[in-house]
């Protein structure tokens, strides 16, 4: 029953398939589709999130370094949704694999004048060669480890650039429990979604890959938050120290 509902979503999803067959969906996807669609989910993932952000970032000031400043590095920054949630003087580095947002990004910027933005880096979550090693002092992370290549090349490059006693924040959305009608939602869309959202993985167990990081200190806490037609509903938010 999975494939063929699959077959069903292929075939209503034809012109995308054949698009990306002829070379034109995955440039026009990460120029114009990807930056568009994400805006619009983001709008929607931010209101349904803000409570669980507010108290997942409440603690960032205590990971300042001894000197009094927070360093903080975000992966996969897109157009800047998380700005809000930085405490007042926080220096932030932008990276993304996909430098399309420019548009959203500097009106989130121009919002949040109260972080100073030192650079933006095109780069991917498992290669951030262009930090240096124990630089920074915060990693922020979400709805981004569902796209990269490899997740734990991903978390290793972050422990490669926290400092000891730096902390890893993360909220993504994950694989729902195998027994549950919503796991098997996610079977039938994995392949289109995942060609369509640039990649995204809908059944990704990140908690596994997180417990194998080995963090100093991990707390992870499973959620849910509800998206409208969207098989995204189980999250995981918390933080790693290490």
């Amino acid at each position: 029953s999975v494939l063929l509902l699959r077959t069903c979503l292929v075939l209503l999803a034809f012109p995308i398939y054949l698009l990306s067959f002829l070379g034109v969906w995955e440039p026009f996807c990460r120029k114009v589709f990807f930056p568009f669609i994400l805006d619009k989910i983001c709008a929607t993932h931010d209101k349904k999130s803000k409570k669980h952000k507010l108290e997942l970032f409440r603690n960032l000031p205590d990971f300042r370094s001894p000197s009094g400043e927070l360093r903080l590095l975000e992966i996969g920054t897109g157009g800047g949704s998380n700005f809000q949630f930085y405490p007042l003087g926080c220096k932030v580095t932008c990276t993304d694999i996909n430098p399309n947002f420019q548009e959203s990004l500097t009106k989130n910027m121009k919002k949040n004048q109260h972080l100073h933005y030192e650079r933006f880096l095109v780069a991917a979550g498992e290669d951030l060669h262009q930090v240096p090693s124990g630089s920074v002092d915060v990693v922020v992370c979400t709805l981004v480890l569902c796209s990269v290549q490899s997740v734990g090349s991903t978390l290793r490059e972050v422990l490669r650039v926290l400092r000891p006693g730096g902390a890893f924040y993360f909220l993504e959305h994950v694989a729902a429990e195998h027994s549950s009608w919503k796991y098997f939602w996610q079977q039938v869309c994995f392949p289109t979604w995942k060609l369509v959202f640039a990649g995204c993985c809908l059944t990704r167990e990140l908690w596994k890959n997180l417990e194998e990081a080995k963090f100093s200190e991990l707390k992870v806490q499973h959620i849910s938050l509800a998206l409208p037609w969207t098989p995204i509903e189980p999250h995981i938010v918390g933080y790693g120290v290490k």
